[in-house]
């Protein structure tokens, strides 16, 4: 058996992030999640200056970015070209802001990588997740990162189960996929590329490409 559909290949186009050297030598996205505060800074001290301008200890912004001026942004952090980080916006550090992806009033970020053109845009929480190319989380969505009985998470795979050995892991959305308002997307969810999260849902597990989730135990194939 295997869980090739969980590989970062089968989610992730690298060439639509400024964060594609991190995913080296990694097979499955949570291996990424420890490195990503460490990468930032080692990126962020190699960015030219006159693109990036340096924003406190380790916050890097771009100079077409919109960043509100009451936004907060905690460094490690790197904000890419024409991102919009809107009012109270919340960025609790290690935190990459692709290019044109959108940080929306009252959303908090931590310990994540937003591919580009991710819109995160009204009362989201993303923690320990990673969002692939255009990838949307509705209003209100978020990522829930660590288990109500606080025991390390189990990747429930399409064949086989993985122990991640982590605390604390949020969720990882493919290319393009759509999350519908209100949803949680429980510790360790993995959604595959091009699929839609009904509204209101609470989605756990491996959600495989092309699908659409409309309640746990009925994923439909998009036609």
């Amino acid at each position: 058996m295997n869980n090739d559909a969980l590989k970062i290949s089968n989610l992730y186009d690298l060439n639509e992030t400024i964060a594609a050297k991190v995913f080296e030598g990694c097979t499955y996205p949570w291996e990424v999640l420890a490195k990503i505060g460490d990468f930032i800074v080692e990126l962020g001290n190699t960015l030219p200056e006159d693109e990036y301008e340096k924003r406190g200890e380790n916050i890097w912004v771009h100079r077409t970015a919109n960043v509100f001026p009451s936004a907060y942004i905690a460094g490690p952090a790197i904000i890419g070209k024409d991102a919009e980080v809107r009012h109270c916006a919340f960025i609790r550090g290690k935190a990459i802001v692709g290019e044109g992806a959108v940080v929306g009033n009252s959303t908090e970020l931590k310990n994540v990588i937003l591919f580009n053109k991710v819109q995160v845009p009204h009362y989201n929480y993303v923690g320990d997740s990673i969002l692939g190319f255009k990838a949307h989380m509705g209003a209100g969505s978020i990522t829930s990162n660590v288990k109500s009985d606080k025991k390390l998470i189990t990747i429930k795979g399409p064949d086989c189960n993985i122990d991640t050995g982590i605390k604390k892991i949020g969720a990882f959305l493919g290319d393009n996929v759509e999350v519908g308002c209100g949803s949680v997307l429980n510790p360790g969810t993995i959604v595959g590329r091009e699929s839609n999260i009904y509204p209101l849902s609470s989605v756990r597990g491996f959600i495989p490409a092309g699908s659409i989730y409309k309640k746990q135990g009925e994923v439909v194939t998009k036609r």
